[in-house]
């Protein structure tokens, strides 16, 4: 439901606080980090202790963008066979403090569809950053879209059906293999330091891995970009069929849910961020509004914001590089949307179809 990055034309840039030359940039590959990536981006340093740039939701969705932007960069360094030492994906993890743990490979095809990155307490210590930042995630699970060339657009394509006829991916491998690790990471250090994000068909997974794991307990922070939109009559029928049964249902017994929880409060406590631009019209009906007042955060159900000034056509108002543009204007949807309203309705049934 996407294509590969798009190229992007040079443009003067500031990391870690040194302008680049252009000579320099300009012999960079186009999905260079130096190219095409956030302009004047902090460095880590001491100051961080104290006053957190990941405390900063520019920030935030900064970073998780571009960790979606490495899981695209890792399969394509593996398409283009660059050695590790060579490789366009490592840039766009490095400035966060971040390492790769392990890819996600679907076995179908060997292409790469996520990266797992872990908070590098080594490369940080050399920025005198001691210890994790307040907010900095100790895991992310970021997962790409759809890449539409030949070793790969097969096996993402046959998902992305999947999602449009079923409404759902938990037939596929990589929902399988996506759901495993994040919940073996959110059992080890706890889910208040696992994250999961993802673009296009990478958000969809991302979504329905983190209501899966909502259902046991674990409320994984979730970034998602451009995530699809599709009718959901089928699921809703489902829904309208089994609303009195699953409403008379408590949530599954865990630790990790404060004793006394109602569903009500599970499903408010785990709020989903989504970032729509409607002039995708692959994620656009996220945009339409709710006719339910949600009178407050404590109700929502997601947090959805919809670009106010970015990009207009189809393809850049699909892309992900939109999400760490500078001059990217964002407002908070007022009310949840129809459709994520609709889409987590299904955190109160307990027997789900695939």
């Amino acid at each position: 439901m996407t294509t590969e990055p798009r190229q992007a034309e040079w443009k003067p840039i500031m990391v870690d606080g040194y302008r680049r030359e252009e000579e320099d940039a300009a012999a960079c590959h186009p999905y260079h980090f130096l190219v095409s990536g956030p302009r004047n981006l902090p460095s880590p340093n001491w100051k961080d202790l104290l006053h957190s740039s990941w405390k900063d939701p520019d920030y935030r969705r900064t970073a998780m963008a571009c960790f979606v932007q490495a899981a695209y960069l890792l399969e394509l360094d593996r398409q283009e066979k660059r050695a590790e030492a060579a490789g366009l994906a490592p840039n766009w993890w490095k400035p966060f403090r971040y390492k790769l743990r392990r890819t996600l490979v679907d076995a179908r095809d060997g292409s790469i569809y996520g990266a797992v990155l872990e908070w590098d307490r080594v490369a940080a210590m050399a920025d005198l950053v001691l210890a994790r930042p307040r907010g900095a995630p100790k895991l992310v699970l970021a997962l790409r879209g759809t890449l539409l060339r030949r070793p790969t657009a097969r096996r993402d394509l046959m998902d992305d059906l999947r999602f449009v006829a079923r409404e759902s991916l938990k037939g596929s491998v990589r929902f399988a293999g996506a759901l495993e690790v994040v919940r073996a990471a959110a059992e080890r250090f706890g889910s208040a330091g696992v994250c999961v994000c993802g673009h296009s068909l990478g958000a969809a997974f991302a979504l329905q891995v983190g209501k899966a794991l909502a259902k046991e307990g674990l409320l994984v922070e979730c970034h998602l970009f451009n995530p699809p939109s599709v009718s959901l009559a089928a699921s809703l029928r489902i829904a309208g069929e089994k609303a009195s049964y699953a409403l008379r249902r408590t949530p599954h017994p865990s630790k990790k849910l404060a004793s006394g929880s109602t569903v009500n409060t599970w499903r408010a406590r785990w709020l989903p961020n989504l970032y729509v631009n409607n002039n995708d019209y692959i994620c656009c009906y996220y945009g339409v509004s709710s006719e339910q007042d949600t009178g407050g955060e404590g109700d929502r159900v997601a947090k959805l914001f919809v670009v106010a000034k970015g990009p207009t056509s189809f393809l850049e108002a699909h892309g992900l590089q939109q999400w760490w543009s500078d001059d990217l204007e964002l407002e908070l949807a007022a009310n949840d949307s129809k459709l994520i309203n609709r889409q987590l309705r299904s955190l109160y049934a307990f027997s789900d179809r695939s």
